[in-house]
């Protein structure tokens, strides 16, 4: 079924939504109003924990009542996140915030990315549209990242609140989206919904190995390049006047997983994947060991592309896995056994990068080590099959 309208409007809610101008200085700002680094971790990890909770059943409510309604539900519960972030001032406000964030981010899970499979022609290279939802978003936020350098110089305080104007017109434009629903899984009962998710995912339990690997190199992307990488750049003398700018550089490097398919399509998804986790590895190691500007900014780089190339190849291995109805509730399961993976990994790494940057970064190390050999094993297994 073509749609372009769906497809084009959800370009321009990831662009939308990609201006969040405290970007550059989430930890430092977090850190001004309050918050500690383990408190940070510690809030990530209660946010995967009740992401892993939403997640089935929005998806379960998607596949009964439409993507479009839980979009537009979950849009508006992440606009008004962003109001509360603005406002919040200790760790529990901090924590309502992620409380939020999470409702509508395991809303939007695998919803976005099955109205815009759904609203494809069949003929559609579908790992290139993903590219370019991936691509609206990084140029979302590399627009939000440069702008954010002026915003800083007048307020670190407006970064928060000028990020609430664009996340309520991203709310404003998911109103104008076409429902898709398959119309036989509308007309099974919950129970029976969740029940066929599950088998089908039982059937294909090799995906849960990859979804595992995939987790784990997700969560160390995260860490670093969201909260670590900042005391990296302090430790290597970097003043924060130029953190967003760093961005914006890293932002515009991202660019280039509009061009993930080529990669796969000469190498191959998996293959792919893998030689991208061992970059994550080998950056995160030597992070560890070095305090140089120019270095610290080129291998928190590498992590960044990587993770960003190898997002359209996840979305599109997973959408592909999927062979029958009940889509939504299907990825939304991908997502839990993902949420659970980072919702243990997480406060490992919070922990350790407590008491020394070093520690967490070596934690990161060994854990992208570990999705390493579960990825390779999965390739493996899909060759012999």
């Amino acid at each position: 079924m073509n749609n372009k309208r769906n497809i084009y409007l959800m370009y321009i809610i990831v662009f939308l939504q990609g201006f969040v101008f405290y970007g550059p200085i989430a930890t430092v700002f977090r850190e001004n109003r309050g918050v500690s680094i383990y408190q940070i971790f510690l809030i990530e990890s209660i946010s995967m924990i009740l992401i892993m909770l939403f997640e089935v059943p929005w998806g379960i409510f998607a596949d009964k009542f439409g993507y479009k309604k839980t979009l537009v539900i979950s849009n508006f519960i992440f606009f008004i996140s962003k109001i509360v972030f603005f406002k919040a001032n200790s760790f529990w406000i901090f924590l309502f915030e992620r409380i939020l964030l999470s409702i509508s981010i395991s809303g939007l899970s695998g919803c976005d990315t099955a109205l815009i499979y759904l609203s494809l022609d069949k003929n559609q290279n579908s790992e290139r549209v993903f590219g370019r939802y991936v691509w609206f978003s990084n140029v979302g936020f590399l627009l939000g990242s440069m702008i954010s350098t002026y915003i800083i110089n007048i307020s670190i305080d407006l970064t928060a609140y000028y990020t609430i104007i664009p996340y309520g017109i991203a709310f404003g434009v998911s109103l104008f989206l076409k429902n898709i629903t398959d119309e036989v899984t509308k007309k099974e009962n919950v129970k029976n919904k969740f029940k066929y998710s599950l088998k089908h995912v039982a059937a294909n339990k090799y995906i849960i190995i990859f979804l595992v690997g995939i987790s784990l190199v997700k969560e160390v992307v995260q860490s670093i390049t969201v909260f670590l990488n900042q005391q990296q750049y302090i430790k290597s003398g970097i003043d924060i006047r130029y953190f967003g700018i760093l961005l914006v550089a890293i932002q515009f490097m991202k660019l280039i997983s509009v061009k993930s398919y080529k990669l796969s399509n000469m190498i191959g998804q998996i293959k792919s994947i893998n030689m991208l986790t061992i970059a994550v590895f080998i950056s995160s190691s030597i992070l560890i060991i070095i305090s140089n500007a120019i270095l610290s900014f080129l291998f928190v780089s590498v992590i960044s592309i990587g993770m960003a190339i190898m997002e359209p190849m996840i979305i599109d291995i997973k959408n592909k896995s999927i062979s029958s109805g009940n889509r939504a509730t299907i990825l939304s399961i991908y997502s839990m056994i993902e949420s659970i993976t980072s919702s243990i990994i997480n406060p490992i790494i919070g922990f350790v990068s407590n008491s020394a940057l070093e520690n967490g970064l070596i934690a990161c190390s060994l854990i992208s080590l570990a999705a390493i050999i579960l990825i390779r094993y999965f390739r493996k297994i899909n060759i012999e099959n």
